[in-house]
């Protein structure tokens, strides 16, 4: 039997809102296997949430940064260890010019860290130097980058510190030869219609089809679970699947400043109004810190170690 520990109990029951036996038990019967884990809980009925948990453990900055012809823009995330950090100027010149340095990149992590970023130094070169000089760590966490050839990629920072640095980043491409002014207009509400809605995928056919069939698999046995007939479950996963693309994609999610309409219909409409048809191409959100999980401390502990030596 896998070792279950209290640290296994605490992180599930954050991820689930489950009790501390029901989230043990759950532990027990999976082997220690978390994402199991968080299935097992939904089929039973224990779980309040299928996501993971979105807690943010990370410092640092996201920055975006765009070309003027509106075609391209990059976004990037540099880690820090502390919140103070994030608020040093020199910090956040350094990732405001990593950012632009991006655009100038094919967008990947690596050819950013890479790049130039002053005499002398590559962009992981300076950081280091500027670790050296602040004196805390740092880390190039990710970089990305969109481009269309026509049309208009806009960016949008949510609660931005300083223009175009913040701990929500967005990008959203859009293809079109409709005026500029009007992709402008509907990018940023599109962008900021990411940084609410958080969508995981751009429509239903760019679904990871290993996710899909999990939360069906989920949903079926929720189903029988309930007395459902098999062939009266299998009717009611149409809804089910139905209801879970209209959470995940973002093609299918009602827009926040208008949840009456979708975001198709609303680019559907878009088209119309502009002359020319609009394609959402992609899109691309960096929240600070998402999926790190910082070290827990405690403080008690610590001094009462010190205390005794």
């Amino acid at each position: 039997m896998a070792d279950i520990t209290a640290s296994m109990v605490k992180e599930l029951r954050e991820k689930t809102g489950a009790g501390m036996m029901d989230a043990k038990n759950a532990l027990v019967e999976c082997a220690g296997d978390m994402e199991a884990s968080v299935d097992w809980l939904r089929k039973k009925g224990l779980a309040k949430a299928a996501k993971k948990s979105g807690r943010t453990a990370a410092e640092g900055l996201v920055a975006v940064a765009a070309a003027q012809n509106g075609l391209e823009a990059a976004l990037v995330e540099i880690n820090a260890e502390t919140d103070f950090v994030g608020r040093n100027e020199q910090f956040q010149n350094f990732v405001k010019k990593a950012a632009t340095i991006a655009l100038s990149t094919d967008g990947a992590t690596e050819s950013l860290a890479n790049a130039a970023f002053e005499a002398g130094k590559n962009t992981a070169e300076a950081l280091t130097a500027l670790i050296a000089t602040i004196g805390e760590n740092m880390s190039l966490r990710r970089a990305t980058k969109l481009a269309v050839s026509q049309g208009y990629v806009a960016s949008y920072v949510h609660n931005a510190i300083a223009p175009n640095l913040g701990k929500i980043g967005v990008l959203v491409a859009l293809e079109s030869a409709a005026p500029a002014e009007a992709l402008q207009t509907l990018g940023k509400q599109l962008a900021m219609h990411v940084a609410a809605a958080a969508p995981e995928f751009l429509d239903v056919a760019s679904v990871d089809p290993a996710a899909a069939e999990r939360e069906k698999n989920v949903q079926r046995e929720t189903a029988l679970a309930s007395g459902k007939p098999a062939e009266i479950v299998e009717k009611m996963l149409e809804g089910r699947m139905r209801k879970y693309y209209e959470e995940v994609c973002m093609m299918e999610q009602a827009f926040i400043m208008d949840p009456e309409t979708k975001i198709s219909a609303l680019l559907d409409k878009a088209g119309k109004e502009a002359g020319s048809p609009i394609k959402l191409a992609a899109f691309s959100r960096f929240v600070l810190g998402e999926g790190i999980e910082k070290e827990e401390t405690d403080f008690a502990a610590e001094v009462a170690a010190a205390v005794n030596g």
